[in-house]
């Protein structure tokens, strides 16, 4: 545990308020050393709150959180604001079960105003709050804090551009520049601006400027207003926001708290219009092995705090993301028109392997989903082969293109929908529940689930082969289950499922990747003395109908079993064996699915119990279909 003899007095934020500047100093070196002690016993998001650290302790020390708001986007960078707001003594129960989430979360504390972990929603909360304290009549501040990634998504600049329209009140945005991708400080003569700008005396000179413009014709009155904004954005830069209606202040190094302070506060003191502070911040500041890492340690698994060096599993199989990386090359390899998209997910997605291998062919939009799909879209119009690999929980910020752009126009784009199901330690705002309905629900799509990495593969090349309409298909968080995978998969027959093990009373037609917990519960219902087929579905859409048909016919039980919420392949199966009467013999039929709630984070495992996914559950579901007295879910 680290010293932090500063940080110990400091149980809320209200106790940083009448530090001085040198002591802020010391209260930040303190919570970055709390920072990397605790997510080196949990694992988690490192980089981004260590950048953040210094501006973490200013916000805290010039606003009174939590009357005033202050909104953190993504919210992956809050684990030193958690350590400032009274949950110090669980940090390090961050992302485990029962603990803290790795995301600020409004049900853990009131300094969590508004719940986070996808990018670019800081602004529009932000201006929610801001109209609806201007409704109240009330005075309170309101501050979003957002990086400049989350600033290549549209959603920030609709915010932006309708603030000044909504609030004449005080808004703040901090623009946590820390890729220096907008501009750089330059020195002392930067913060020297900064202050000018903020302060009260340029402020009331410039209003007076304004009142005298207002007497003049409109045509002077405009040229005069264009003008000033003109000459500061020479000077500090920042006019394309003061175009949208906000005061600009920075760039501003959000590392120097002798300048941060007094800045913040001058700004906090403009109240007549929104205004953007522009902070320079560094992703893993202050800790050696992260400021040499190609990512900052952006996501870390646990780590030895002294040599930096991450804890991490090995695993016998590949993951499922490797695998999908390592595919597409190979049918790369072989067609050149063959091209990727990711929406600021290389890594996460796999597709950095493949930008290794097809620099030219490989695009990274940002963090755009809309605008990925659109794009895919239009090369697919244009006769090329777009592979769009967008996390499942991604791809719903990109729904309204996934139907207008691609399906109503039968585009053959492919979704390859990585993080599929529950993604343990992440929690709810990244699990990928909803596709299969979501996406099943569209005519002509073609929906997969990988129950293992050579379906996988196998449905990689399907895609590919699809040229009339568009496909998807799913695949799980984590490793393989160790299957060889060909050399060159063959792809699949649309529409086809496949039977893995014959039986006779009860059928479990599995859709993904529970096709080897189904495989445990026919042993475990075997073990009973009740004979079980079981099927892998590999097409939510279109459904193999006729094996579907023949299970419900020829067993006196069926079990559906797939990861994702209701409304999903379940329902689909239900909906055809009403259409053909299949239900009319009193066949007995249930459908498992992800749980009507919201799941928090915990070991995959354990989340997959909870939700009554596991063998026991499966064969516990058929055995009380068949009536059997007592039963419950047994152990596999």
């Amino acid at each position: 545990m680290p010293d932090t003899p500063l940080l110990d007095m400091v149980k809320v934020p209200a106790d940083t308020r009448g530090l001085d500047i040198p002591q802020l100093k010391q209260l930040a070196d303190e919570v970055r050393a709390e920072t990397i002690d605790a997510v080196s016993v949990t694992g988690g998001h490192l980089g981004a709150g260590l950048g953040v650290v210094e501006l973490t302790v200013a916000l805290h020390h010039v606003f009174e959180t939590p009357k005033d708001i202050l909104i953190w986007d993504v919210g992956h960078q809050c684990y030193p604001h958690k350590i400032l707001t009274g949950r110090r003594d669980r940090i390090r129960t961050l992302r485990q079960p029962g603990g803290l989430s790795g995301f600020t979360k409004r049900s853990e504390s009131e300094y969590d105003p508004f719940g986070a972990a996808h990018a670019s929603t800081s602004i529009s909360a932000a201006l929610g709050f801001a109209a609806a304290r201007d409704q109240k009549g009330e005075s309170n501040r309101v501050v979003a804090v957002i990086g400049d990634g989350s600033m290549s998504a549209g959603m920030a600049y609709e915010a932006m551009n309708n603030a000044a329209e909504t609030t004449n009140g005080q808004l703040m945005v901090i623009l946590n520049d820390n890729d220096m991708s907008i501009a750089p400080p330059v020195g002392g003569m930067s913060a020297y601006l900064a202050k000018q700008v903020s302060g009260g005396a340029y402020r009331n000179f410039r209003r007076f400027g304004k009142s005298v413009a207002e007497h003049l014709p409109r045509p002077f009155r405009n040229a005069a207003r264009k003008a000033e904004e003109y000459a500061r954005g020479m000077i500090v830069g920042g006019t394309f926001f003061e175009e949208l209606g906000f005061y600009y202040v920075g760039p501003v190094d959000g590392h120097d708290m002798d300048n941060l302070v007094p800045i913040l506060k001058n700004a906090a003191a403009i109240t007549d219009r929104p205004v953007v502070v522009h902070v320079v911040t560094q992703k893993g500041k202050g800790y050696a092995p992260a400021e040499s890492s190609a990512d900052k340690l952006h996501a870390v698994a646990k780590f030895d705090v002294v040599s930096g060096k991450q804890n991490k599993s090995v695993s016998n199989a590949p993951s499922y993301t490797k695998v999908f990386g390592t595919e597409l090359i190979k049918r790369a390899e072989r067609d050149p028109s063959i091209v990727a998209i990711t929406a600021a997910m290389p890594s996460g997605t796999g597709l950095d392997l493949f930008g290794q291998a097809f620099p030219e062919r490989m695009y990274d939009v940002g963090i755009a989903e809309q605008h990925a799909v659109t794009f895919a879209a239009g090369l697919a119009a244009d006769g090329m082969k777009p592979v769009c690999a967008i996390y499942s929980t991604f791809l719903q910020r990109g729904y309204d293109q996934v139907v207008h752009d691609v399906a109503i126009q039968k585009l053959p784009v492919r979704f390859a929908m990585d993080r599929a199901g529950l993604v343990g330690a992440d929690g709810a705002t990244h699990a990928g529940s909803f596709d299969i309905g979501y996406m099943g629900a569209l005519p002509g799509m073609v929906l997969m689930a990988a129950a293992d990495e050579a379906d996988l593969a196998a449905m990689i090349a399907t895609s590919l082969e699809i040229d009339d309409r568009p496909s998807a298909f799913r695949y799980p968080r984590g490793d393989g289950v160790g299957v060889e995978i060909p050399e060159l998969a063959a792809p699949l027959e649309i529409g086809k499922g496949r039977i893995v093990r014959e039986g006779t009373t009860v059928a479990i037609l599995s859709l993904g990747t529970r096709l080897q917990e189904s495989l445990k519960a026919a042993d475990a219902l075997a073990a009973r003395g009740v004979s079980a087929t079981v099927a892998d579905a590999r097409f939510a859409k279109p459904l193999d109908e006729a094996m579907i048909l023949r299970l419900a016919r020829e067993h006196e039980c069926l079990i559906t079993v797939e990861e994702g919420a209701m409304g999903g392949f379940g329902a689909f199966v239900l909906q055809l064996l009403a259409e053909k009467g299949a239900l009319d013999a009193r066949l007995k039929i249930r459908t498992l699915h992800l749980p009507d709630i919201f799941q928090d984070q915990a070991d995959p495992v354990a989340m997959y119990d909870q939700a009554g996914l596991n063998a026991s559950h499966i064969a516990a579901a058929a055995l009380q279909a068949l009536g059997v007295e007592g039963a419950r879910a047994v152990r596999a």
